[in-house]
């Protein structure tokens, strides 16, 4: 099981986990919103304003990964884009992890330009303009 701590505000991310729970045959994946109203009382332990820079996740036993590794995670977990992998191999990761934080930092930019769809209007007054 894996729970995913991700930025709804967020078009590519909101549209990403939208693919993976429609792929998430065996439930091992649980998606969370970190702008849920709920959110910092159902997860104390998980500073939305870091998850919001970097994306987020939880195993089963507690620990918590973040980034690339979540990524990598999810998909394995539902058994598709299996080349991804090879991002976790230890010289591809230290680029791999590089490029992944300057994504996470500019998503909503390259979002906007990708799909069309502008930063959404709570985004722009709270967390994501870091």
């Amino acid at each position: 099981m894996l729970t995913i701590f991700y930025d709804g505000y967020c078009p590519l991310c909101a549209a990403e986990m939208r693919t993976l729970q429609s792929l998430d045959r065996n439930n091992r994946l649980q998606l969370e919103d970190i702008h849920a109203n709920d959110f910092t009382e159902r997860y104390p332990h998980i500073d939305p304003i870091e998850a919001d820079r970097l994306l987020h996740g939880q195993l089963a036993d507690g620990k918590v990964i973040k980034g690339l590794d979540v990524t990598c995670l999810a998909w394995q977990l539902v058994g598709k884009h299996k080349w991804m992998q090879m991002l976790r191999w230890p010289i591809i990761r230290v680029f791999a992890d590089m490029g992944y934080k300057v994504f996470a930092r500019y998503r909503h930019q390259i979002s906007s330009f990708v799909t069309g769809k502008p930063r959404c209007e709570p985004c722009a007054k709270d967390r994501c303009d870091l």
